[in-house]
């Protein structure tokens, strides 16, 4: 008797410990599930957002929440892990911080939770630990420091002292800009594995990609210098005469040899950001015009996008200009992609952002088409935004995924993204760090940068 007693005792517990509401700040219920620890969607769950994390995962069935937490219905919808920018840019504070907490605001509008400024600066080191603390509402941020290139770097002293003060100084890694000789870069790279601080971005012509690969930076972006790393060598043409990351040389590459440079950036562990829709429209035909009139551009300081249609003017007016050349070029660097990715190089998701017409936040959008485009599955390209970045920066049990015990940074789809990737522009809301945007609250916030800018 006293055995069956305990034993239904046990029942009980264990029942009231499945059905016991869960004490928890947030909760998304009846909500599909993409974790992004597969491509398989768990389908009516209820997940539990406590001091920011992800406290529980499991069926709605058997998952209640508490009176006082705060509950969206997620019936219909899916819920993923935020996405990354991994070329970003960030204003810097010369005329105070309302532009950089808009810049902010509109990368997490589209659900970009994480981004990698690619121009640091020193306020960037505050800006990165306001955000941290949540004194600054914006994603997570890796910062660069100042620019290194042929500019800022005219000698092997400076390359040693530039180097050693920004490991310093604390920078997340170094931003390579073009116009370094062999000789400083070596000297910067040879420095960098010294202290310990990664290097990323562009590939000087003095250097070449070969060599770039051979240091191993930490990612090249654009897929800077491999159309240059096509052309033969018995073409004998003056590197200078490339054109905008090598489109004047396009007639003469030798796609064949585009398996070596995968294998070659495959076995060195480098990790690539195409960027490819900043490319598709800073210099593919499309005209300035209808570019200017996207409905994302009304965010946009009108000096700026002034800026933007003049610049792309002036590069369809040039009378160098080719725009089936153009076609071709871009056509080229997404077969590179394609292959990089098929070849298991791994990449990471980013547009370059804002530059010319590619809004913040609005410009992941396009440049996940532009993956696409270029061959790779909605799958891979979403892991290219979520759990790549955090295994590039050692922080898989941080972010990336909806896990429990990692930050709930998160993304709610109005449909299912690995159908269809252009579903990543229909979102119902946004988690950073556990704080809730709406749709309605980001569509009010938006409107009020618009007017702002007068549109």
């Amino acid at each position: 008797m006293k055995l069956k007693l305990s034993i239904f005792i046990i029942s009980l517990c264990l029942f009231a410990s499945c059905t016991k509401a869960q004490e928890a700040d947030f909760a998304f219920t009846n909500v599909n599930v993409l974790t992004m620890e597969s491509d398989q969607v768990l389908t009516s769950q209820t997940v539990l957002i406590k001091d920011g994390r992800i406290l529980k995962i499991g069926p709605s069935a058997s998952v209640s929440t508490s009176a006082s937490t705060q509950t969206v219905d997620g019936s219909g919808k899916y819920l993923m892990p935020g996405i990354s920018e991994m070329h970003a840019h960030i204003p810097g504070n010369q005329n105070g911080t309302e532009a950089v907490e808009e810049t902010l605001f509109l990368y997490l509008s589209n659900g970009i939770t994480l981004i990698r400024g690619m121009l640091g600066q020193p306020y960037h080191l505050e800006l990165r630990e306001q955000v941290k603390t949540g004194e600054v509402l914006g994603p997570r941020i890796y910062t660069s420091g100042p620019s290194i290139n042929g500019n800022s770097v005219r000698s092997v002293e400076q390359a040693k002292s530039k180097v050693t003060a920004q490991k310093e100084a604390g920078y997340d890694f170094l931003k390579m800009h073009p116009g370094l000789t062999m000789e400083n870069f070596n000297a910067v790279v040879a420095t960098a594995n010294e202290v310990g601080i990664p290097f990323a971005g562009h590939v000087s012509l003095d250097v070449g990609v070969r060599r770039a690969i051979e240091s191993k930076y930490a990612s090249i972006d654009h897929v800077d210098g491999y159309i240059e790393g096509m052309v033969p060598s018995t073409m004998r043409v003056n590197p200078n005469t490339n054109g905008f990351f090598g489109i004047n040389f396009t007639d003469i590459i030798d796609e064949s040899v585009i398996p070596e440079l995968v294998q070659a950036t495959k076995d060195a562990g480098i990790w690539i950001v195409p960027t490819q829709a900043m490319m598709d429209r800073w210099i593919g035909p499309q005209p300035a015009e209808e570019l200017g009139n996207d409905p994302e551009m009304k965010y946009l300081n009108p000096r700026i996008l002034n800026n933007w249609v003049r610049t792309k003017k002036g590069v369809l007016s040039n009378p160098n200009y080719d725009g089936e050349r153009a076609l071709k070029f871009n056509r080229i660097r997404k077969d590179i992609i394609k292959a990089l990715h098929e070849a298991g190089v791994g990449m990471l998701l980013g547009s370059d952002a804002p530059q010319v017409f590619n809004v913040p936040g609005f410009s992941i959008q396009r440049e996940m088409q532009s993956m696409a485009d270029a061959g790779l599955s909605a799958y891979e390209i979403l892991k290219s935004g979520t759990v790549n970045p955090a295994i590039y920066f050692g922080d898989e049990t941080e972010y990336g995924m909806v896990k429990e015990g990692l930050s709930a940074d998160l993304i709610l789809v109005d449909s299912n993204p690995l159908e269809n990737i252009a579903n990543m522009e229909r979102q119902s809301g946004v988690m950073v760090r556990g704080k809730w945007l709406s749709a309605e609250e980001i569509k009010t916030r938006l409107a009020a940068i618009a007017k702002k800018h007068g549109n």
